[in-house]
């Protein structure tokens, strides 16, 4: 075993401040909740919300050209295969696509024209569908990415989740199956919007931080709505003034959530191997007789030693930008537009909830038969019950549905798309497996909850 003297022969006297610095900028930008505007937020989601009430007018246009881009330079791409784009790793895997991608890309930017300019089938262009995506989502996403795919090294590469992992591993292991690390995700998600969580996952899975199975656990579990967005769902649906029991109630219910997931299929069924083209990057390992701020503190110090320098994580960050902006963006623009679709004007949710039917009215929720749906629409997106949910007229039941809409996690036109464009190796069914999963899990415990504070 490296011995804590030898350890210390590695790091430079400088990695203090390497460490220091960097990771401290990283906690106050995605870590430490500000009121901003009368919300909670965190530094990333302030720049990011200033861009998008300042270009606001110009957003959904910017993603139009996107879009375009996207699709004429990966069809382009695709079939002349120039040589400048072969060579670069970068350039080939955005814009060299297979049929898939191609199509995706192609209908995208068809489902933008439409929604922009308001044209075509009103299914596509309306604004509760298209229209959601363009002028509400894709700009939040863009935004929040723009900042969190450059700043995200400070969190990252200079030492803190060695330091933290270190300190809170004993708890996390046996909890939660997981490494003390994954604080840090869930964190970034509790504190800023679930996608940062998933983005920091899919790094350190792809950097060789997390098992597959850990991060598969992770970015299911641990990627929790935001206390911002859990004030916005509870005063759509009605219940602002009940907010802090209904986010005690949420909070709860995740946590519980969250031991049981890891254990039972199909999360416990992925592979403890790292991603192969990296193999494993870090040791849990702590020396007897050393204590764990003073082994952190030099796994800290050792990381930021080895950082890349801030030219080099520049183009990374760049790099992650684009990628999400060209290949991410498009996808949920096409696929999360006809999800919409398939909520709004097809009777697929309602069909499918009627099961549940019986089982909320067991658990004593009124209006059962207007409710179902909207316990199952969130797969689709999550605003979507909160959205639906608002008429109902019992407040217990609009208690439970948003709590639900919360703590299921896994919504297709975001999350979802995010984590299967991703190395991370989960699978559509089992998305769908999971978000079933965490609704039997979670609701009882919202129910209970209701029915000591509605």
């Amino acid at each position: 075993m490296t011995t804590l003297q030898n350890y210390k022969k590695t790091v430079s006297p400088a990695s203090t401040w390497k460490f220091l610095v960097p990771s401290l900028i990283g906690a106050l930008l995605f870590l430490c909740p500000i009121s901003y505007n009368g919300e909670v937020t965190i530094g990333v989601g302030i720049l990011a919300s200033f861009l998008l009430s300042t270009f606001s007018g110009v957003i959904p246009a910017f993603i139009l050209f996107l879009l375009g881009f996207s699709a004429i330079s990966s069809l382009a791409a695709t079939a002349l295969k120039p040589e400048f784009v072969k060579k670069s790793p970068f350039l080939r895997t955005t814009f060299i696509n297979g049929p898939f991608n191609l199509a995706v890309k192609v209908v995208a930017f068809a489902f933008c024209i439409m929604a922009f300019y308001e044209i075509g089938p009103d299914p596509i262009a309306s604004r509760n569908t298209g229209g959601v995506v363009l002028f509400d989502l894709a700009p939040v996403l863009l935004t929040w990415f723009l900042f969190a795919g450059i700043l995200l090294p400070l969190l990252v590469e200079f030492g803190l989740m060695e330091f933290v992992g270190v300190l809170v591993n004993k708890f996390m292991r046996p909890v939660f199956t997981l490494p003390g690390r994954s604080s840090i995700d869930a964190m970034a998600s509790w504190m800023g919007a679930a996608p940062v969580g998933v983005l920091v996952t899919m790094k350190q899975y792809d950097e060789g931080y997390y098992t597959e199975r850990e991060a598969s656990v992770i970015a299911t579990t641990f990627s929790i709505a935001s206390v911002a967005f859990s004030l916005v769902v509870a005063n759509v649906v009605g219940i602002g003034h009940l907010f802090l029991p209904f986010y005690l109630a949420v909070s709860v219910a995740c946590l519980v959530a969250a031991v049981i997931m890891p254990r039972i299929p199909p999360l416990s069924r992925k592979k403890n191997e790292y991603f192969a083209p990296v193999g494993k990057q870090v040791d849990d390992t702590i020396p007897e007789g050393v204590s764990l701020v003073k082994w952190g503190f030099n796994e800290a110090r050792l990381k930021a030693d080895s950082a890349a320098s801030p030219k080099k994580l520049a183009i990374i960050g760049i790099e992650t930008v684009l990628d999400i902006w060209l290949a991410l963006i498009p996808l949920v623009m096409a696929l999360g537009t006809m999800a919409l679709i398939i909520a709004e004007y097809t009777p697929l949710f309602k069909i499918i909830s009627y099961p549940l039917i019986p089982v909320l009215t067991l658990l004593g929720l009124p209006e059962a038969a207007e409710a179902a749906p909207t316990f199952l629409v969130g797969f689709a997106d999550m605003f979507l019950p909160a959205v639906l949910g608002s008429g109902i007229e019992s407040e217990l039941t609009r208690f439970v549905l948003a709590g639900v809409s919360l703590t299921q996690i896994i919504y297709m036109s975001e999350v979802g798309l995010l984590i299967l464009r991703s190395n991370i190796p989960l699978k559509f069914w089992e998305l769908a497996a999971i978000f079933v999963l965490r609704t039997v899990i979670t609701l009882p415990i919202l129910v209970i909850f209701g029915h000591l504070f509605v």
